[in-house]
């Protein structure tokens, strides 16, 4: 969430307490958790060595919070394949792929919400809240794959060939959402290596 106000300055001592400096008063990791459902935003700092531990308190807030009996957000499969980008090739797109897939489906979520709702008042879930989600995840991948594509120096040409002999681009072969997902990210870290061979 966005904010012209300066980040909240946390510190975070060798005792492991954190220093909330706004309030003058010691917080815990659960504190800091329900900042960030309020919106405030706030950067943590080693109060010794000064450096930036925002990142690790966030992701130990994450793992506290996926610790908790029926809070799980992250599901086994996708923290497999995170796991798996690590050092990988396409390691560099993969945060702003996820951040991006976030900053929208925070937008939508009134949608989602709408649709959840619905859902949940017929049947069992699934319906037209599974539909939102995928369909969100299918304009997600779109995107991504389109803004890969300026990226690749290869595929902009070929496309700019494509556009001047008034050729139509391919139709997109049928297949489920998940198998399409799993081709496109393959097709992206292909493409990658061979960029990376060429150098």
């Amino acid at each position: 969430m966005a904010s012209d106000k300066e980040p909240t300055v946390i510190k975070k001592y060798a005792n492991r307490r954190l220093y909330h400096t706004g309030t003058s008063s010691y917080v815990t990791l659960e504190d800091l958790a329900g900042l960030v459902r309020a919106g405030e935003d706030f950067a943590v700092y080693d109060a010794k060595s000064g450096e930036d531990i925002t990142r690790s308190v966030l992701a130990q807030i994450i793992f506290d919070e996926e610790a908790k009996d029926g809070q799980n957000l992250l599901p086994i499969a996708f923290l497999r394949q995170l796991i798996r980008f690590y050092g990988d090739s396409m390691q560099a797109l993969v945060p702003r792929y996820l951040e991006f897939s976030m900053e929208n489906f925070t937008k939508e979520q009134s949608k989602f919400r709408e649709q959840m709702a619905k859902a949940f008042g017929g049947t069992a879930f699934g319906g037209n809240a599974l539909d939102a989600i995928q369909a969100q995840t299918r304009a997600n991948m779109q995107i991504f794959t389109e803004a890969f594509r300026l990226f690749n120096p290869f595929t902009a040409a070929a496309q700019a060939r494509q556009e001047a002999e008034g050729a139509k681009p391919a139709a997109q072969p049928a297949g489920s959402e998940i198998n399409d997902l799993k081709r496109e990210l393959n097709e992206m870290r292909d493409r990658l290596d061979k960029l990376s061979r060429t150098r």
